[in-house]
């Protein structure tokens, strides 16, 4: 494996673009114009152009660079550099040269709009996507005509290739693994290898005749992966499908404690090469803008409701143009927090009746899970991403590589279930090197996850939580200083009781329990190192149900978690036992 060389000179610390142009690059002038005119960039971040110039020389590449430094840019603009220079010009019946693999139907839709954009004067170069929610027979018609970059999910793309014969990738040059650790977190690694065998794009070893492809254009193969987090299931797929990959955007002050396969030069060799470690480690630091300003708050459990609608009612106060992506671990989770914020009022402190119609945070609000119908989620995303001030809930089906035009805050009110997570999410903002802001909700016995990621280099601020709540007024009551906790303030206990009224009508109350429900469930599936962090037995479940807005925990629920901890507790006594016995019958 060999490391790209930087080509920039040093920048300030939070700057992503270089000194370079495209043209400088490489790339062809018609494309150039195309990224400043329809993308906006007028000249290529560090990333790109350490990438592009690589990809450009047919070597198999893998990039590992923080979240939002224009990668997918960084992969598209040398493929459509190379086929609009193709000759004879390619047509739509030569069916699909460059294949993008991504992990969700949102990134799915924005790598395509991407590629639209840049192919406007390219009108020969036809684009495409297929994933899954979407009508096959339409897409089947589509591969039929052809597609020349075709965008997919992996298991859609699976799909066609074993069901849609009229589906024609001869002449496939380029396979593309967009935000790969997501792909193979989100269960696609079965598929992945079935797609490689099927393409013919699986490593053996070492570099065979194979990966020459003869027809009227005669090319080799070339694969390339990018992701934002390294770990032990991408370092798998490298070896899988990239040979002698040139590594973008690793550190160099650290070595990588798995290597990459490293294949024979040629078939003369006498020895084999020996494979070379690569810089950074997956205890490395994770890299993130230098301009993002992140940030913790510590509540309470039965405060956590309260607090998050207090916060978000001072952000959108303060700005006019605040557009803020908040995070939940459960799509039950998303669905009552927007009901209510969509139409619970409050009426803090006397005044006039009409504003009692008054919604409490004032901002347009969407949701986007992956329990929502596909027409719902494409309307969502692409409505949110024009919106100039609003609030999208989300799961984790918008934390990888989606990219929202001035999202200048992200949320996180339920932890990651995985570190690396944190990452993803708050991607979400300073992208491109636009300022932004993260903040992360704790409680008091979650503290040690910021020890966690202290220790991948992210260090968090305390957000001043007492102020923002002071801030507000409250009728008939004057801001004690000296309180126990936050959930003895008083603005955070009037709006606890104005909540739980909210909740107790049937409909929210029912949105209210299926999320309280999933939110244990959820918790519970905390990964690795998190799971001595967040555990299930420190919560009070009724403080739980206190952050949902209901008055009383679920009975059910909290019958059949107690039955479950019990079994759980029987299973390990009588495991105890087993043991003992055997020791006994050994001695």
């Amino acid at each position: 494996m060999v490391a790209a060389k930087r080509k920039n000179t040093e920048t300030e610390e939070g700057e992503i673009f270089s000194s370079c142009s495209f043209s400088s690059l490489g790339l062809h002038s018609n494309l150039c114009e195309q990224l400043e005119e329809r993308l906006g960039f007028k000249a290529p971040t560090l990333v790109q152009a350490q990438a592009i110039p690589v990809i450009l020389s047919g070597r198999h590449v893998l990039v590992n660079a923080a979240t939002g430094t224009g990668k997918t840019v960084a992969y598209l603009a040398p493929v459509i550099h190379h086929l609009h220079l193709y000759q004879p010009r390619i047509q739509r019946s030569d069916g699909t040269f460059a294949l993008v693999l991504v992990p969700t139907r949102e990134l799915c839709l924005q790598v395509h709009e991407i590629l639209h954009k840049l192919l406007h004067r390219f009108h020969w170069i036809v684009p495409g996507y297929v994933m899954g929610g979407e009508n096959r027979n339409k897409e089947k018609a589509r591969l039929r005509k052809g597609i020349s970059i075709l965008v997919a999910t992996p298991g859609r793309l699976l799909d066609h290739l074993k069901n849609t014969s009229s589906f024609l990738h001869t002449n496939l040059r380029w396979i593309i693994f967009d935000e790969a650790d997501r792909i193979l977190e989100l269960g696609f690694g079965k598929e992945i290898e079935e797609i490689l065998d099927r393409l013919g794009s699986m490593q053996h070893g070492s570099a065979t005749e194979d990966s020459v492809v003869s027809t009227k254009y005669e090319f080799q193969r070339q694969n390339l992966l990018l992701s934002a987090t390294l770990n032990e299931k991408v370092n798998h797929l490298a070896k899988m499908s990239l040979e002698k990959p040139v590594m973008i955007g690793m550190p160099e002050k650290k070595t990588q404690s798995i290597a990459l396969h490293e294949h024979l030069g040629s078939d003369t060799d006498d020895e084999p090469q020996p494979s070379v470690k690569t810089t950074g480690s997956f205890s490395e630091d994770y890299k993130l803008p230098a301009q993002l300003t992140q940030r913790y708050v510590k509540v309470p459990c039965n405060a956590r409701l309260a607090v998050l609608l207090s916060i978000l009612k001072h952000l959108f106060e303060r700005e006019t143009s605040e557009k803020i992506v908040l995070f939940f671990s459960t799509c039950d989770a998303v669905d009552f927090h927007y009901s209510l914020i969509s139409e619970f009022q409050f009426r803090p402190h006397s005044g006039l009746e009409a504003e009692l119609k008054q919604l409490f945070v004032r901002c347009k609000t969407f949701r986007l899970h992956g329990n929502m119908k596909q027409e719902d989620r494409r309307t969502a995303f692409e409505t949110f991403k024009k919106e100039k001030s609003a609030l999208l809930l989300s799961t984790d089906v918008c934390a990888r590589g989606l990219d929202f035009p001035k999202v200048k805050c992200i949320i996180q009110y339920d932890s990651p279930g995985e570190a690396t997570e944190y990452v993803h999410r708050v991607g979400r903002t300073a992208r491109l090197g636009e300022r932004g802001d993260s903040l992360l909700f704790l409680q008091p016995i979650e503290m040690d996850y910021l020890k966690e990621l202290e220790k991948h280099g992210v260090s968090l601020q305390e957000y001043p939580l007492l102020k923002v709540l002071d801030s507000f007024p409250l009728f008939g009551h004057k801001h004690v200083r000296k309180f126990l906790s936050i959930d003895s303030h008083p603005w955070v206990m009037s709006l606890q009781k104005a909540l739980e009224a909210f909740t107790e009508k049937p409909d929210t109350k029912t949105l209210a329990k299926n999320a309280f429900c999933s939110w244990v469930r959820a918790y519970t599936a905390h990964r690795g190192e998190l799971k001595r962090i967040f555990m299930v037995k420190k919560l009070h479940l009724g403080h739980v149900a206190k952050s949902f807005a209901l008055k009383e925990q679920p009975s059910l629920v909290g019958k059949s978690f107690q039955n479950q901890v019990k079994k759980r507790k029987r299973d390990e006594k009588q495991k105890g036992l087993s043991r003992k016995r055997k020791v006994s019958r050994k001695t």
